[in-house]
């Protein structure tokens, strides 16, 4: 019945938001946050990588794809726009940008660790509104002028190569990752519909809500490993343990959004070792949860 529920809410939601999606000018919002995004269906996710940090964890240089890819997705709901986003911030930058957030009628959902041990350490604020999507995105660029994410894309160079055997990845993790920056990503579906005040959140991937693991390769066959796995209450320590179990450590568990449904959780975690001994460490937490497999 929940499933049917969820299914007619969807649909009906969807007819309401391809019509209102025809009305966005999607160019100014791009511009208001200078820079283009990534469209898939009607969500449009825009990054702001931290690619003025160099942060360090137990000898590894992260890359921003790693654990550094601040986003915001914008998705047409309920006659206006729906915002859920990521940002990475100092410590220092914390308080500031979440005062302009709150002046400018922004939610703050959590704000938290993903990381241990990093230096500098990272924060991750997470963020929602909805409204006039324009005024929306010119009010996160102002909140985010109030720390030193970069505001202005930097020239695309060559991306870098990945070291790795993504083909026994694809392979392990069950679906097909892609590169991203020297990282190789992949956003792993759970089988339950999940809304956010009774807003399908579709795709899951680019509205967060996707079990997300990302692999740097650091030499000789090695990859640092970060990313979160998207839990229901019951999963949470099954994973833990299979995670525990293979040497991988959990570094952090939380929630990301206030009003979701089911209920869910979000866990860090982190290892630097071989690549395909974690890939298989991390199926078997994946084989914890109710998952897609491809």
């Amino acid at each position: 019945m929940h499933k049917t529920v969820s299914a007619l809410i969807g649909v009906a939601a969807c007819f309401i938001t391809n019509a209102h999606a025809q009305s966005i000018d999607w160019q100014k919002v791009d511009e208001t946050l200078g820079r283009k995004p990534t469209v898939a269906d009607d969500v449009h996710r825009y990054g702001f990588p931290r690619t003025d940090l160099t942060v360090t964890l137990d000898g590894v240089t992260i890359k921003p794809a790693l654990a550094l890819g601040g986003w915001l997705a914008f998705k047409p709901a309920h006659g206006g726009t729906m915002v859920m986003g990521d940002l990475v911030l100092l410590e220092t930058e914390i308080n500031p940008v979440m005062a302009k957030m709150i002046t400018s009628g922004l939610e703050i959902t959590a704000v938290h660790n993903h990381l241990l041990r990093a230096s500098p350490a990272t924060f991750y604020m997470h963020v929602a509104g909805h409204g006039d999507p324009i005024k929306l995105a010119s009010a996160i660029r102002d909140a985010l002028a109030e720390s030193k994410t970069p505001l202005t894309v930097a020239a695309a160079g060559n991306p870098p190569s990945i070291d790795l055997d993504t083909a026994k990845l694809d392979q392990i993790i069950g679906v097909k990752g892609q590169g991203n920056g020297g990282v190789y990503q992949f956003n792993v579906k759970r089988r339950d519909p999940i809304t956010e005040n009774g807003m399908l959140l579709t795709p899951v991937g680019p509205m967060g809500v996707a079990t997300a693991i990302n692999f740097q390769p650091t030499g000789g066959g090695k990859a640092a490993i970060t990313g979160d796995f998207v839990l229901t209450s019951h999963e949470v320590n099954p994973v833990i343990a299979a995670l525990r179990t293979h040497g991988i450590e959990v570094t952090a568990l939380h929630s990301h959004m206030l009003n979701e449904q089911p209920r869910l959780f979000f866990m860090h975690f982190w290892a630097n070792d071989d690549a395909i001994k974690l890939a298989e460490g991390l199926r078997a937490a994946i084989d914890k949860t109710a998952s897609t497999k491809s």
